[in-house]
């Protein structure tokens, strides 16, 4: 026996396994043999329509996007080889950076492997004790965790939960923590733009009302918004008619509709972007954003600001499927965004009609408990502007067949 490892890790991991593989919630990693499209070769299920990425804009395969990348390869490597403020720092960053800041019209933006990392970095390094931040319930993983390890790291540092898209609870939230007297520095609250699971979005407006009413900051994780929202793609504030000034704070990741191929980003004040360059632990003890990741970002970006007729393609792509997963006889949550649950309660229903469906050639992904709470299980389906009609019928086709043969 490893007694390194412990007398119980062993037994202890394969219950837990067997406690997943018994209740159908055991996840199974799916091979692509090729690049991300509207379509994909899967390995054991050939050739599928994609419907459950977050290829929003149909940038990850795109030619000018590749090649930028591969340009970039060639000019700076394979690597960094260092955190940013050692030697870590490459022309590349400064221009993708820029690129950021100019796309939401604020004054600075700062690059990251993942915008994991953007919201495990901006409490712990922005915050202070007597601080108090307030999350939206449904909020990202990468958000709670980041609330967290803050409270963790800056003792004396509050945190609170308000109810989903709740208004007056965050209003009640907020007269709370102005009556608090521990709470003697700065207020934030951190929304989700546009929710994943669900596919709503944050009312904007109304909460940067009250950010201002109560002298609190707002910031906003707008990874499923970016690229999707508004009439250019600039994210949910533009859906609202909101400038990207009239937040304080944004990150978001340009793994999803900006070319998909990974890292994040923060993008507010300059002051905001300065002091994490000198104390965001995330930045300075791990390496920079590879280059070629930095040159593709780059060019996806200038592609969407040139080409806003990509979000016309992925609204009317979307409205297209939504009408078409009401016209079999599915419930679909409302939304304007790109994200298309159908809701279908149990979780092992969920997960046996998206096997049923990969089989019949549409590769969509359930989600149950714990992901999503009980009761609620779905199909997501997401939608991008780089499916076709071909695509789009297939979607309708199958779904109508699971309906049928799950009824």
């Amino acid at each position: 026996m490893n007694t390194m490892t412990g007398p119980d890790f062993g037994a202890r991991t394969a219950a837990i396994l067997e406690h997943l593989g018994e209740t159908g919630q055991l996840k199974r990693l799916q091979m692509i043999e090729g690049p991300m499209g509207p379509s994909i070769t899967l390995r054991g299920s050939g050739e599928v329509a994609c419907f459950c990425s977050n290829n929003y804009l149909g940038l990850a395969n795109d030619p000018e996007v590749v090649e930028a990348g591969i340009e970039g390869l060639r000019r700076y490597g394979a690597g960094t080889a260092s955190v940013r403020f050692i030697c870590g720092t490459f022309d590349c960053h400064e221009r993708l950076e820029a690129r950021i800041a100019e796309f939401y019209g604020m004054e600075a933006s700062y690059s990251f492997t993942s915008c994991w990392n953007a919201n495990e970095a901006v409490f712990p390094t922005l915050c202070d004790p007597g601080d108090l931040i307030l999350s939206d319930e449904l909020n990202h993983a990468s958000i709670i965790d980041g609330v967290r390890l803050a409270a963790v790291i800056k003792k004396g540092l509050h945190k609170g939960v308000y109810r989903h898209s709740d208004l007056d609870d965050l209003r009640a939230k907020l007269q709370a923590a102005r009556a608090n007297p521990e709470v003697t520095g700065q207020i934030w609250v951190i929304t989700d733009g546009v929710f994943s699971m669900e596919g709503d979005i944050a009312d904007l407006p109304g909460i940067r009302a009250l950010c201002s009413e109560f002298d609190a900051l707002l910031v906003v994780d707008d990874s499923h918004g970016t690229g999707v929202m508004g009439e250019t793609g600039r994210g949910t504030h533009e859906h609202w008619g909101m400038a990207g000034s009239e937040l304080d704070l944004v990150t978001g990741t340009l793994g999803k509709a900006l070319g998909g191929g990974a890292g994040g980003y923060m993008v507010g004040s300059k002051a905001m972007v300065d002091l994490m360059i000198q104390r965001g632990r995330p930045t300075l003890f791990s390496n920079a954003l590879p280059a070629t990741i930095a040159c593709s970002a780059d060019k996806a970006i200038e592609l969407l600001m040139g080409d806003p007729g990509r979000v016309a393609r992925l609204r009317s792509n979307t409205e297209q499927a939504r009408n078409g997963i009401r016209a079999v006889g599915f419930e679909v949550l409302e939304s304007t965004t790109a994200i298309c649950p159908i809701i279908v309660h149990d979780t092992a229903r969920a997960i046996a009609m998206s096997q049923r469906l990969l089989e019949l050639g549409v590769f969509v992904i359930g989600f149950g408990y714990p992901v999503v709470p009980e009761g609620e299980a779905r199909l997501r389906v997401q939608i991008s502007a780089a499916h076709e009609e071909t695509h789009l019928a297939a979607l309708t086709e199958q779904l109508a067949v699971i309906r049928e043969e799950f009824s």
